[in-house]
């Protein structure tokens, strides 16, 4: 599947890199949420998101934007499961019918942190899952 940028994505990609040392994969602009979704390579969210939060807090300061990091995966379940993050997440269904969707099972307590406020976190899912992995929706059940 093929990753279309925007060319304003294309001019932030090099400067989330350099700030923070990590891949990054893809890079979304949220106009919903006025944020950016950034893609990074498996294994460096950390090094994205800084001791305590410093990184992601210093490079949000310079974009005058929300960041929100996801971690890539090999799998649609490893992408969706980082996107709803701090959310515990059990399990992940792909089911294939008219449309496919990802059913996602998450601790009871942690629904709402999955969801997030306003849907964010819910919709971030669903963005990087459509846009990587052809999934037409993300449900919680």
């Amino acid at each position: 599947m093929t990753v279309t940028l925007s060319d304003e994505a294309r001019q932030l990609i090099p400067i989330i890199e350099d700030e923070t040392g990590a891949t990054v994969r893809d890079c979304v602009i949220d106009e919903e949420y006025d944020r950016l979704l950034v893609l990074v390579k498996a294994g460096q969210m950390a090094q994205a998101i800084g001791p305590g939060g410093t990184t992601v807090q210093e490079l949000q300061d310079r974009l005058d934007r929300e960041i929100k990091f996801v971690e890539d995966g090999p799998t649609a379940e490893d992408v969706i499961a980082s996107a709803l993050a701090p959310a515990a997440v059990y399990n992940v269904t792909i089911s294939e019918n008219d449309t496919t969707v990802a059913y996602v099972e998450v601790d009871q307590n942690d629904t709402g942190i999955a969801i997030g406020k306003g849907g964010k976190n819910i919709a971030a899912a669903r963005t990087l899952a459509k846009r990587h992995f052809e999934i037409d929706d993300v449900e919680l059940v």
